[in-house]
């Protein structure tokens, strides 16, 4: 028989709580390598940058499974960790392609831009649709709502952090300027998504999850 859940205000509550906190933690990873490598030559710069990518998206995904199964049992806990660290590396590395394609034509900015920004939005959605689709019917959904998710509090943190930042900083201020601007990406992405989960479990009525047999 299928699993009947109920998600409610405080478990929306403990997710933004707990994923703002996790993500603002695992972007000091890449934030600090990103400013001490700052000048290097892409070669040098780019295996820590995947390094501290897969940190952060290791963090944030623990983060969130760890809410997640509190109301879904079933998710596979390592699993997700891990779809979660590989797609933050993929998107780091979609990233650097786009900061290497600035140095081609225009034409060639604007397509490796506008589809590799497409697949970085879609990279951590896509990646843990992959486990979610298991325990719910409209798994699909979340890789748009992700994207959007994204897209959001990367804007966010652009507009924040972009003006702070300037040639001749001291490291440790570019590295808090980037933190705090990260926190504030965390809380808009972790709104968002906690805000769909709670839709996507339908929160007003008992959802049924798919049977463990489906999960496998």
């Amino acid at each position: 028989m299928p699993r009947r859940l109920r998600f409610g205000r405080s478990w929306f509550v403990r997710w933004t709580v707990t994923v703002t906190v996790a993500e603002t933690l695992g972007f000091i990873a890449p934030a600090f390598i990103g400013t001490i490598t700052t000048g290097l030559p892409t070669y040098a710069a780019l295996p820590a940058l995947l390094a501290a990518g897969a940190v952060e998206g290791a963090v944030l995904g623990w983060a969130q499974v760890t809410v997640l199964r509190r109301a879904v049992p079933g998710v596979n806990v390592l699993r997700w960790v891990m779809l979660t660290a590989g797609a933050a590396v993929v998107a780091y590395l979609l990233g650097t392609v786009v900061t290497l394609a600035a140095a081609g034509s225009e034409s060639v900015r604007i397509v490796v831009s506008a589809l590799c920004g497409a697949l970085l939005l879609a990279s951590i959605g896509g990646a843990q649709w992959i486990e979610l689709r298991h325990h719910v019917a409209r798994a699909v959904t979340w890789i748009p709502v992700t994207a959007v998710a994204w897209l959001l509090a990367l804007g966010v943190f652009l507009a924040i952090a972009t003006p702070l930042w300037h040639e001749g900083q001291r490291v440790w201020v570019a590295i808090m300027i980037g933190v705090g601007a990260g926190a504030v990406m965390a809380f808009v992405q972790a709104t968002v998504t906690g805000w769909w989960l709670v839709r996507l479990f339908h929160p007003t009525r008992e959802a049924p999850l798919r049977t463990a047999v489906d999960s496998r």
